[in-house]
């Protein structure tokens, strides 16, 4: 079996992860965690897109292993794209995500476009070099938090053509058509064409 890194410390995200790609079985995701790898990665860009690929860099240049990292941010129209790349600490460095969510619905209390979006990039650096991969959810701001399911943002996202959040759906389903599961999508559609060989 064949160990690829993910370049997070959120054992939410390293639990999803596993789960969408639990048909590679021939791979075994790692976290940080596993590794003792303790110290904060660095994400001070401005995009997705630089973000992922500075931590799966940084990871990468560490271990000399394979390495992929996530970045997701939610973009509310209302509040002109925030919280946008910052989406993790949209309430502050030490926030929870109940802290963010909070401020969002404070924020958008009175607001009538409740339009928003989620976007994930995952980027690999391996021996084959560095790629990137995006998936894309349209949806609307709740009014109020609904479902105990998921994590980050999705008791107040209710992605477009479901009538319940993120939060209010099981795994399977909020797997297949989520920004992380869309990207993932086209991940795995890599590691089939790379013959897992990265």
């Amino acid at each position: 079996m064949q160990n690829l890194i993910f370049a997070t410390h959120n054992t939410h995200k390293h639990t999803e992860v596993k789960e969408i790609l639990k048909d590679f079985t021939q791979i075994n995701i790692i976290s940080l965690n596993d590794l003792n790898i303790i110290e904060p990665i660095p994400e001070d860009f401005n995009t997705l897109e630089e973000n992922a690929l500075q931590k799966a860099r940084f990871i990468y240049n560490l271990t000399k292993k394979s390495c992929f990292s996530d970045d997701t941010g939610l973009f509310i129209k209302y509040l002109e794209g925030k919280p946008g790349v910052f989406s993790a600490r949209y309430a502050g460095e030490s926030c929870s995500f109940e802290d963010n969510m909070n401020k969002v619905l404070t924020e958008m209390a009175f607001a009538t476009d409740r339009s928003a979006y989620f976007s994930t990039v995952i980027a690999i650096c391996c021996k084959s070099g560095e790629f990137l991969f995006e998936g894309k959810v349209d949806g609307i701001i709740l009014k109020e938090k609904q479902g105990n399911h998921g994590f980050g943002y999705d008791p107040i996202f209710q992605p477009k053509n479901y009538s319940v959040s993120f939060a209010n759906m099981s795994s399977e389903i909020k797997n297949k058509i989520s920004h992380r599961g869309l990207a993932f999508e086209k991940f795995k559609v890599f590691l089939k064409k790379n013959g897992l060989q990265f």
